[in-house]
Order: structure tokens, then sequence, then C-alpha cells
């Protein structure tokens, strides 16, 4: 048992940064409308779903002719991440339109946005499940995973993935490096937009004083589509790499990750930008160690029982400071 976990560890870090980096991208927008509206939003996780929908419909729309090489690969990806971006970042805002902002102006308590939340996350995957898949995606095969392969069509990649260098036991390829360092350069971006810009600057005197921030002239409403926007955006992005990394994608596959994300929210400190990401590969390292311990088939087990230690002692989550409490 503990020689697989040897045997296995640089293999383990490298694919628990990978999985640790779509979890941070997914966290962020837990973390960004909890510091904002002390709102756990349960439907961001099918924000995430639309988004790797976004990027299989600019392939399957458009025309697939792949695995691609050079620059055409490198337009390909940025097409397929705008399109995830779009979709997820659009449906975050509809969502606030609809599901919250209703809530919010009648003056309704946070378990019944709460409920909205969970009603929300329901209604858009039947919605993918009986609708957008069939029609769309994946026609005649119902509820079936579906990935850039048309069916009934050889198996395709995006891109191929290739061996760049080693590290131990561990193989580093093209596709899990563009994770980790596309999803660390989108949370620099982010951590500069909350500090340096204007809008950023608004965000965060809404979520320490909204009653004074709207004395000063903040648009509380704008804010928040801003703040669901970005979350959207962050999210959007992480179904892409997830499609690239994983190539499968289908109407649940929110859900056990949108609680992992959830999770590493919660572990890095929710409402902590910082915290997100390092939630994230915490306990994208976490699991897969456990699991090359205990075996894959307790690796959700492992990612939730974090959580549960978690709120029981450290509900604060490791760093601690939330967006409220944040400097000016």
């Amino acid at each position: 048992m503990f020689h697989d976990f040897t045997a296995q560890f640089w293999a383990n870090t490298i694919d628990g940064v990978t999985v640790g980096s779509i979890y941070a991208l997914v966290a962020l927008g837990y973390t960004m409308v909890y510091g904002v509206l002390r709102l756990i939003n349960f439907a961001h996780s099918e924000i995430f779903m639309i988004g790797t929908f976004g990027s299989l419909a600019v392939i399957q729309f458009v025309g697939f002719t792949g695995p691609y090489g050079g620059f055409a690969l490198v337009g390909v990806l940025l097409l397929c991440l705008a399109g995830a971006m779009a979709a997820s970042g659009g449906a975050a805002v509809v969502l606030e339109r609809v599901a919250y902002r209703p809530l919010r102006k009648k003056g309704a308590s946070r378990l019944a946005a709460l409920i909205s939340a969970i009603g929300a996350s329901l209604f858009l995957q039947e919605l993918f499940a009986t609708v957008i898949i069939p029609k769309f995606f994946a026609p005649g095969r119902g509820r079936d995973m579906v990935g850039f392969t048309p069916p009934g069509e050889e198996q395709v990649r995006i891109m191929d993935k290739e061996v760049l260098f080693s590290i131990g036991s561990g193989d580093v390829r093209n596709d899990k490096l563009l994770i980790v360092v596309a999803a660390l350069l989108m949370m620099v971006v982010l951590q500069m937009f909350v500090t340096r810009s204007k809008l950023g600057r608004g965000i965060r005197a809404t979520a320490q004083d909204p009653e004074t921030a709207v004395l000063l002239g903040v648009n509380i409403d704008r804010i928040v589509m801003t703040t669901f926007l970005i979350g959207g955006v962050m999210a959007g992005a992480a179904g892409f790499f997830f499609l690239i990394f994983y190539e499968v994608t289908n109407y649940f596959i929110g859900f056990i990750l949108g609680i992992k994300a959830f999770t590493a929210a919660v572990l890095g400190g929710i409402g902590n930008i910082k915290g997100a990401l390092l939630g994230g590969f915490t306990l994208g390292l976490v699991e897969n160690y456990g699991a090359s311990i205990f075996g894959s088939q307790w690796k959700d087990v492992i990612a939730f029982t974090i959580l549960v230690v978690i709120l029981m002692f450290r509900p604060s989550g490791i760093l601690g400071e939330s967006l409220q409490r944040a400097r000016a």
C-alpha cells in the first residue's frame, strides 16, 4: 500500500496539481459570490458544466478536423476557451438575474436564495439532459457521456497529448502543463483586477459594507452582476480545461466536481481568492495521494471527509481572511 504511494508519488503530484487547478478555478465562483452576498451558489456546478458544452459547441458547430498543431492549435484552443467562458459567463449572469436578484430586491432570506440555487441547479441539469444534449450534441443518445468525437466516428482529440519531460515517475504532458500555467495566470489577473481596478474596489467595498458602498455611489446591482460574471468566466475556463484533460462531459459532470470545488474554497478560506488556489491544489494533492494509499474508489470519500473535518475544526479555512475583511 505505502509502496504504491512512494512509487507513484510524482505521478500523483503532477495529476493532483492539474486537477487542483480545475478545482481552484471553479472554487473562485463560490468565493466571489460568498464574499459579496454571503451566499453559497450551489448552481455554480452547472455553470461549470455549461462551460464544457460551450467548448464542444465551438468544435462541433465550426467543424472538427483535429488533432491540431502549431498556430492552428493555439487558435483552436483560444477559440474553445472563449466559447466556454462566454457560455458560462452568460449563464451565470442570467442565473443572477432570474434566480437571485428578485429575491434580493424583496429582501428574502438566505435560506430562500439557497433553495433557489438548488432549484436552478436541478433545472439546468434536466434541461441539458432532456433537451440540449439530445438535440444538439448527441442526437439519439439521450444521457450518454459526450466528447469531441461525434457518435459512431473514430476517437479523435483536439490536441495530441505528448510527454514534455518527466519528474521521477511522473510524466508532465503538454495538456497538464497548459492547465496549470493557464490557471495560475488567470488567478494572477483576477487578483490584480480585484485589488487594483475600480470595479474591484467596488466589489471589495460591497463585500465589506454594502450600505456604506451605496452611499458612496457604488451600483450594487452592477457589482453583483460583475461578481457572477467573473465567477462564471472562471468556471467556463475550468470547464474547457476539464474537457481537454478528460475529453468527456455530461449533464451531471458538475455535481461531484462542484462539491469538491466548494470543499477547496472552504479549505483555503471561503471568500479568499488566494485561498481558492491554495485549497484547490491542496485538495487535488490529498485526494490523489489518498487514492494511491487506500484505492481510487476512496477518492471522493477522502475529499468529502476533508470538508467535514475543516468545517468542524477550522471553518475559516487555512488562510481564513475573507473578501469582506480584505484591505482596500
